[in-house]
């Protein structure tokens, strides 16, 4: 018996020292890194608008916002999510001066506002083209944290890797979360509405 409540004795002490450097292993370990919330998508920018007028984060506040990211020698996704927008544009038909879109360029380069006057006249009017210096799109993209990334071309002709979600931002410009347009432009439309 004694032999016995030794053994427990000592696993007691082991299982003691063990959690004691497990606390002290953890203490010692950097905080985790913060995660991305909803409030740190978005914030201040300062760009042009397709009439070369300044805009920012202050110009389309009042009315929910859709935003994309892209460029205007994009040749499917962008072009493609203009088109959905456009869609769920005219399905809502009046309500569509409820809620405007923005396709931020990731191309400034090339992306001049008369380019983007040109390109997004193809699609529905309530959508708007915003470019900018290199330096003010850069900083449009960290803002709403997307990726944007030149991709090398063959005779120095180049593309654009970019993110190619829809964000949504409430009248308050505050981001709400990822707004799906593949869907038919009735349940977009439905998704939409609350935000009004």
């Amino acid at each position: 018996m004694p032999a016995r409540r030794r053994l427990l004795l000592v696993l007691a002490a082991f299982l003691v020292g063990a959690a004691a450097v497990a606390v002290s292993v953890f203490a010692l370990l950097p905080p985790p890194a913060p995660v991305a919330t909803q409030a740190s998508v978005g914030g201040a920018f300062s760009l042009v608008d397709q009439d070369g007028q300044p805009v920012n984060e202050e110009t389309f506040k009042g009315e929910p916002t859709l935003i994309f990211f892209g460029f205007t020698h994009c040749p499917d996704i962008c072009p493609t999510t203009l088109f959905e927008m456009s869609q769920l544009f005219e399905y809502l038909g009046e309500d569509a001066r409820k809620v405007q879109g923005l396709f931020i360029t990731v191309d400034p380069e090339r992306d001049t506002p008369e380019v983007m006057k040109s390109y997004i006249g193809s699609f529905h009017p309530s959508i708007q083209g915003l470019t900018g210096t290199p330096e003010q799109v850069t900083a449009a993209i960290k803002a709403f944290r997307a990726y944007a990334q030149k991709v090398p071309g063959q005779d120095g002709d180049y593309t654009m890797n970019h993110t190619a979600i829809v964000y949504l931002m409430d009248k308050n410009g505050t981001f709400v979360a990822p707004f799906d347009l593949k869907r038919p432009p009735a349940d977009a439309a439905t998704a939409l509405r609350p935000y009004f």
